[in-house]
């Protein structure tokens, strides 16, 4: 029989440590991408956000939610940082101070697109006359 924590059972959401791992590591992989160092010069030339970075429990793995300045060429962005990504994990892992360097995944972020669809809603006109009801 497998024992979790009671965090993981009654799905509280992550620890300090995780929250503050992740932390971390955003604000390395926003430097490293502030300073252009890639050898690859789709990743030099590009203004990439990193939004938020979620942490396994284990700290061996990482989301990275990255999103293009104004989201131009998504996926081969995207698709520039899956192929750097042992590159990222080496730096950080040199930089962070872990036992271990987590393994870093990356994907888009697709918050801002739903607060946009969320906006859109709140703006109908059907949808704000309830809103003024209330």
């Amino acid at each position: 029989m497998s024992r979790r924590r009671s965090s993981e059972k009654e799905g509280r959401g992550h620890s300090q440590r995780q929250l503050r791992v992740g932390e971390e590591v955003r604000h390395l992989l926003a430097d490293l991408l502030e300073r252009g160092n890639m050898r690859d010069p789709e990743l030099r030339a590009a203004s990439i956000t990193v939004t938020a970075v979620d942490v396994s429990p284990d700290l061996r793995n990482a989301t990275a939610f990255v999103m293009p300045l104004g989201g131009v060429d998504e996926k081969r962005l995207l698709a520039a940082m899956r192929r750097a990504a042992p590159w990222f994990r080496a730096r950080v892992g040199e930089r962070a101070g872990l036992r271990y360097a987590p393994e870093i995944r990356f994907e888009l972020d697709r918050t801002f697109d739903e607060a946009d669809k969320i906006g859109a809603l709140l703006r109908r006109p059907d949808v704000a006359r309830d809103i003024e009801e209330e």
